[in-house]
């Protein structure tokens, strides 16, 4: 088993690394020397979340480190840890922890390893863990991880064409069939917005299909907006707004990357992965505001603007998903900044057709310190979504924009099928301890929690 970055199977040199609460620290420092209290003391040490403090043996080499830590269940908690510690330093913990504090402490290791290296050399590498991870957390790990690459890496290197070369590395690897239908194909076998959307690229619109699982287990379906790069469209984007679009994937990624997951790990389910994957370009093709489109389930759309392309990809998608009745859908996508202005970065905004099916996802984020918070699918606003001259308009007014969003979705929904929303940011705008600048997975890690829950029983 391939080990996670910045962990390592070497013990000999590994040194004591001891992980401290603020409320624990007075009990820690009484069974400690001395002369290690008052270096402590001399760097006013007080084990609050994202410390760090070297000790010394007499010698002056380092004879350990104590890390502060808040709340042991948050694997960030640890995060800094790997670059706080001096390259090339090798750690295990002092202290014997349970098995969730250590489950926790090499996830966090994990996260907080990483730094984006597809196109310059990282300056350092972190400290490294001594530690047995299990199967689960490297694939965890790996699940994320992906995630952060996919969505940092510049669309001329990720675009529809290196979506389904992700999604076909990950059916090889597990076994799965996957099936592609590209450029004109989309109108042959009746996928209109994905088409609309990705026909002025010169980089044909696609829907990517992976499909995996034993037929008599539940069958899961998850859907990811897979819009590379997003100009906005004819309704273009200004220079700022336009900047990160190459992100706009997030969904696909993290769709694609839970997918994986689910799969390395053999949940018991039946699982359908749809990624639509196109590029919001402007040329001589570009689908325009006013035009209407006929959507695969047949409701006629008005484009009120052509920058709320991702509902339009999506909406055929879960129509496709809801054609094969699966037990339950979990569409996740970088849809509104709307949501990010209610709930900004690093909250998604989670929408659910079923109460039973969020509240699993509420406890997960919970538990993993994870989060969604969920939003309401306040139907009577479907009144912002009114055309005057087809069934439903993608946009039309900037109230409630996340939620009008996801209400454009469920009217792709069918009638009783289970489905769970996920707006996601995907993003880190600036580099925080475990959290560096660019591409994040968010609530994946208690997507799978919850989707553990249902389905291993």
């Amino acid at each position: 088993m391939s080990l996670p970055p910045g962990f390592t199977d070497a013990t000999t040199d590994a040194l004591p690394l001891h992980i401290v609460s603020p409320e624990g620290l007075a009990q820690w420092r009484a069974a400690q020397s001395p002369a290690h209290g008052q270096w402590l003391d001399a760097q006013a040490f007080d084990a609050s979340a994202g410390s760090v403090a070297l000790l010394s043996a007499d010698d002056g080499s380092i004879a350990g480190a104590v890390i502060g830590v808040a709340d042991r269940a948050d694997a960030y908690c640890y995060a800094h840890a790997p670059f706080a510690l001096p390259a090339g330093t090798v750690w295990k913990p002092a202290e014997e922890l349970n098995a969730e504090d250590a489950s926790n402490l090499q996830l966090g290791w994990g996260l907080g390893s990483y730094r984006f290296a597809r196109y310059r050399k990282p300056r350092r590498a972190p400290a490294e863990l001594a530690a047995a991870a299990s199967q689960e957390v490297r694939d965890v790990i790996t699940a994320c991880l992906r995630v952060r690459d996919w969505v940092t890496t510049p669309t001329e290197d990720m675009g529809p064409q290196q979506l389904e070369d992700a999604a076909r590395e990950l059916a090889d690897s597990h076994g799965a069939t996957l099936e592609v239908i590209a450029g004109d194909a989309l109108l042959e076998q009746n996928f209109p917005t994905i088409h609309a959307v990705g026909r002025a690229s010169h980089r044909a619109p696609r829907l990517i299909a992976l499909r995996w699982g034993k037929p008599g287990h539940p069958h899961l379906a998850l859907v990811g907006k897979g819009v590379c790069f997003d100009t906005g469209g004819l309704d273009m984007k200004a220079a700022d707004g336009m900047r990160n679009m190459k992100k706009d994937m997030g969904g696909a990624a993290h769709a694609l990357a839970l997918a994986g997951l689910v799969m390395a790990q053999t949940l018991p389910v039946r699982l359908t992965l749809l990624v639509a994957a196109v590029e919001n370009a402007v040329g001589p093709d570009s689908f325009r505001p006013g035009d209407v489109i006929t959507t695969r389930k047949g409701i006629t759309v008005e484009v009120d603007n052509t920058d709320a392309e991702g509902r339009l990809v999506l909406c055929d998608a879960l129509a496709y998903a809801c054609e094969q009745n699966p037990d339950t859908i979990i569409d996740f996508a970088t849809l509104t900044g709307a949501a990010r202005v209610a709930l900004g970065p690093d909250l998604p905004a989670l929408f659910a057709n079923d109460d039973a099916l969020a509240r699993q996802w509420l406890e997960a984020g919970e538990a993993t310190r994870d989060p969604v918070w969920r939003m309401p699918l306040w139907r009577p606003y479907l009144r912002y979504l009114d055309s005057s001259i087809a069934d439903i308009a993608n946009a039309g007014s900037r109230m409630a924009g996340a939620v009008t969003a996801a209400l454009y979705l469920e009217r792709f929904i069918s009638e009783g099928q289970k489905w769970a929303h996920l707006d996601v940011y995907a993003w880190n705008d600036k580099d925080r301890p475990g959290r560096p600048a660019g591409g994040e997975a968010l609530a994946l890690r208690s997507a799978w929690t919850m989707l553990k829950q249902r389905y291993e029983r």
